[in-house]
């Protein structure tokens, strides 16, 4: 036998090992379909020294720019805030559900089919839901959660600057892009998919803006009659994301302004609660708690819960 057969039936050799270990580790790993997998076995054996070769090369383009570690520092989730997270409407928490119960599963096909159903919706809704798949042990999940979550906060960050650049200029258009701003940040807002930091700041430029609005109520600038108020859900909103960071001596202002503006809303009232039952206030709580009860308003199930696990 020549030198050169014995070269040749060497590489088979070794491109046959190679063949059985990448079947075994493949096996072991679980992460891809075993057609795949055998189709690829069987291009390394018909292809021998360069299937591999190909294979290893994809691999490590693979690693190096495809799935490299993403930046998540302006993506926060933790289980704190899932438990207290308002969800915006029943689709939203039946998707929400729908992957924690596939985070539990670790079904790693169906997280997937999960989370591209969810893409595929109006998930700029759905964010707080996404965001649960940050953890995932499933690294491709993982990597579509931060991709869309990355997306859509750059996009909101940037909305947020020019939005706000328009509330600065005093013009006959000021009130209305103030109440414009708020409503564009705050479907983000109230989902918490910010750091702590930027979601403080985000809640303080909400205040800024609204600020802003309410001064020029009062002197009269720039406003017709059809848009004098603020709304009794524009305050609520201004409310519960100050209450989100803690920001309570500020929150307990709008409470008041709520107030004096809507005597008979119910959110003038929830705002309140709201409030007195995040400081703990006992006292100013049973007091609001007693007007409530005084006036005609009726009570809806969220405010009845509320006062339930206060008392």
């Amino acid at each position: 036998m020549s030198q050169r057969m014995r070269y040749f039936i060497l590489l088979m050799l070794i491109n046959l090992v190679v063949i059985v270990i990448y079947l075994i580790f493949e096996h072991l790993r679980r992460k891809e379909k075993y057609a795949s997998i055998w189709m690829k076995a069987g291009m390394m054996l018909l292809c021998p020294v360069v299937g591999p070769l190909f294979l290893l090369g994809s691999f490590l383009l693979y690693k190096l720019f495809a799935s490299q570690g993403m930046d998540l520092s302006d993506v926060v989730f933790s289980k704190e805030r899932t438990d207290t997270l308002q969800r915006p409407d029943e689709d939203v928490e039946k998707n929400m559900v729908a992957l924690e119960e596939a985070l539990e599963v670790s079904d790693k096909k169906s997280l997937r089919t999960l989370m591209m159903n969810v893409i595929r919706g109006d998930y700029k809704h759905s964010l707080s839901a996404i965001a649960l798949a940050l953890n995932s042990e499933d690294s491709e999940t993982a990597h579509y959660a931060a991709s869309v979550l990355q997306e859509v906060l750059n996009d909101f960050r940037t909305g947020v600057h020019e939005r706000y650049r328009l509330c600065l200029v005093e013009d006959e258009k000021q009130a209305e892009n103030c109440i414009h701003l708020i409503e564009y940040m705050n479907p983000i807002i109230e989902q918490k998919v910010l750091t702590d930091l930027e979601q403080h700041s985000m809640a303080e430029r909400m205040d800024e803006v609204l600020f802003v609005r309410y001064t020029n109520l009062g002197s009269g600038h720039f406003f017709n009659k059809s848009s004098q108020k603020i709304s009794s859900t524009m305050y609520e909103k201004i409310c519960q994301s100050l209450l989100d960071v803690k920001e309570y001596e500020t929150c307990g202002k709008w409470c008041q302004r709520s107030m004096k503006q809507y005597p008979r809303a119910l959110s003038s009232f929830t705002c309140q609660l709201k409030l007195f039952y995040s400081c703990n206030d006992r006292d100013n709580f049973f007091r609001v708690m007693d007007e409530l009860k005084e006036s005609e308003i009726a009570i809806d199930n969220e405010t009845l819960e509320m006062i339930r696990t206060f008392m």
